[in-house]
């Protein structure tokens, strides 16, 4: 494409561009648009707008796919907008994007493409924190999570805000990998917090806090008091499903020096914790 613009950098024809995203979310107020807090919309904008790919982000159709709250992670996230120089976006946007966020992929979409509304399903993915448990637990876990499987009220589950409190899980199951615990549940939408009162009404099953059928009864009638959301820092949107064919695209070594520099911080981390926790019993020590 550059070479056949190499006079006229600039598209007589707009061309509408996707691409999928990751971030941490712990330093952003949440994925959508705020005026006075850092989100990662904030943050896509601004860097459109440093490259000139468009003057208004509202008359170039930039949208995402879902909104995450604040602390949410993704490597799923879909954002597209419209644009004159499409080059310049494949080629630069990942050098404007601060570190905690960059993009993997692109393609070349519709005009009048949605990611909202085009996508055929999004799946997360819930870390639990903490040790894993017996394998029986982890099994009474995964049998109480196919509770979840088909259409049902989620009202129990989830900030309904007015909203259809009926949601089609299309798949749910809960995996052990590489030393983690995870839930990973897949439909074509979520309700406010969903997820992770999902996570949350589970773990509690894990440790033997609920009964293994607490969810089918939580999902047939009122509860007592409202399910709360497990935190949000173990939670991922692992994958948006338009259809889309992604090119790939590389992070810069901003980016991931970033995400390298946080995995041998966070591995230190958990050394040193252990050392201090060790510390409180008698005879820590190495030495005789």
């Amino acid at each position: 494409m550059e070479k056949d613009q190499a006079d006229n950098p600039v598209c007589q024809t707009p061309v509408r561009l996707a691409f999928r995203v990751s971030y941490l979310g712990s330093r952003f107020y949440g994925s959508q648009l705020q005026e006075t807090e850092r989100t990662v919309e904030g943050e896509f904008i601004a860097a459109c707008q440093r490259l000139k790919l468009f003057s208004d982000w509202r008359k170039a159709g930039l949208l995402s796919a879902g909104r995450t709250d604040r602390g949410v992670h993704a490597c799923g996230q879909i954002v597209a907008f419209t644009t004159e120089v499409p080059d310049r976006a494949i080629e630069s946007l990942n050098r404007q994007l601060p570190q905690d966020c960059w993009c993997t992929g692109y393609s070349l979409v519709p005009g009048q493409f949605h990611p909202r509304f085009d996508a055929v399903s999004r799946t997360y993915r819930y870390y639990f924190p903490g040790d894993l448990p017996d394998p029986a637990d982890r099994e009474r876990m995964d049998r109480a999570a196919r509770s979840f499987i088909g259409s049902h009220n989620f009202t129990n589950f989830a900030r309904v805000q007015g909203k259809n409190p009926y949601r089609n899980i299309l798949g749910i199951q809960i995996t052990e990998e590489d030393g983690s615990l995870f839930l990973e549940v897949k439909a074509k939408s979520f309700l406010w917090h969903q997820v992770r009162c999902m996570a949350s009404a589970l773990a509690r099953i894990g440790t033997h806090e609920a009964p293994e059928d607490s969810i089918r009864q939580l999902l047939e009638s009122a509860a007592e008091r409202p399910i709360p959301p497990a935190p949000a820092e173990g939670l991922v949107l692992l994958e948006t499903n338009c259809g889309i064919a992604w090119r790939p695209l590389t992070p810069g070594d901003r980016s991931g020096g970033y995400v390298d520099h946080l995995i041998a911080h966070h591995a230190l981390m958990g050394r040193v914790c252990r050392v201090l926790k060790e510390g409180i019993k008698e005879d820590a020590s190495n030495f005789p």
